[in-house]
């Protein structure tokens, strides 16, 4: 939904000890959503193929075929007897800040899921651990470290309901560890880690910076800084983080550097941000890989497009 105003305006400074506000929106859409099914339709557009993990509802079936169409392997879906598919409720005021509610529904039940039978019958290089049941995510990750399969971990907007510990053993063994610049800095607070202390259990931190770009700092320290690409339109930021995610991601599952990774995640941000909706995008590859080459130089494009359908 989309507010006509300020949420801030809407605020009284002594009386916050008792909020209670009604927002008159003037616009309902509803849209697909969810991180994991965010990402993984952008490694679908992008020519991956991901197989996506989670529980949902029986209301499912419609996006089920939606994501397969795009090129997801929806094998590894459990299917709720009970509850309905996760929903995210989201207003937007006209400075871009959000105030939204999630309702967890079958989302609940992915914490039975187990990744051997999943993974053992398909070829998968990395287990991406996105925002889901903090249960699940947390069986996950010690699955992974058990079973020495390779993951990353994007504790996004779960960090605020993990405690320190369960941070800690989100992060701990990680591939990667993806946050944006607000969550970096709630990871170290909740964790009482140093910058020095998630690099020796990480291998590499990717961190968000908006239209700052990205950060990218490996296990011995080396640190890159990649700007971000510049945006045409500004619609909704929902969803952005994730597709910065898949393209570096996918970037990285190609054999590119992590400078073109990041490159790449910040070109499919700005693809994300530019629509309404976080599977609305669609990549033009011939304006794709013109916008990468203004951004990155030309080297870097031809660098991409050898491996990736950009050009």
């Amino acid at each position: 939904m989309h507010f006509p105003g300020k949420f801030t305006d809407q605020l009284v400074a002594d009386n916050l000890q008792q909020v209670s506000l009604s927002f008159l929106v003037d616009d309902l859409v509803v849209r697909r959503g969810g991180a994991a099914a965010n990402i993984a339709f952008a490694l679908g557009v992008l020519g991956r193929r991901p197989v996506l993990v989670g529980a949902v509802g029986e209301d499912f079936a419609d996006y089920r075929s939606w994501l397969e169409r795009n090129g997801v392997d929806c094998g590894g879906v459990h299917v709720s007897e009970y509850a309905h598919t996760a929903r995210f409720v989201c207003t937007t005021d006209q400075a871009f800040n959000q105030i939204a509610s999630f309702y967890a529904g079958a989302m609940s039940e992915a914490r039975n899921i187990e990744l051997a039978p999943v993974l053992a019958e398909r070829d998968v290089d990395l287990v991406l651990i996105s925002p889901n049941d903090p249960k699940a995510m947390l069986r996950h990750a010690d699955e992974c470290r058990h079973r020495g399969y390779r993951f990353a971990s994007d504790p996004s907007q779960q960090l605020a309901r993990l405690s320190g510990e369960e941070v800690r053993r989100m992060v701990e063994g990680a591939d990667y560890l993806f946050t944006n610049h607000y969550e970096w800095g709630l990871l170290l607070q909740k964790t009482g880690w140093s910058e020095d202390d998630v690099r020796s259990v990480v291998g590499v931190r990717v961190t968000t910076l908006g239209a700052d770009g990205a950060e990218v700092v490996e296990r011995d320290g080396q640190r890159l800084e990649v700007p971000a690409v510049p945006e045409v339109a500004r619609a909704d930021p929902t969803g952005v983080g994730d597709g910065f995610r898949a393209g570096f991601l996918a970037a990285v599952e190609s054999g590119l550097s992590l400078e073109r990774a990041a490159q790449l995640g910040s070109l499919i941000a700005v693809h994300v941000l530019e629509v309404t909706g976080t599977q609305e995008w669609t990549l033009d590859h011939g304006r794709a890989r013109k916008r990468f080459a203004e951004t990155y130089g030309e080297d870097a494009a031809a660098e991409v497009t050898a491996a990736l359908p950009l050009g």
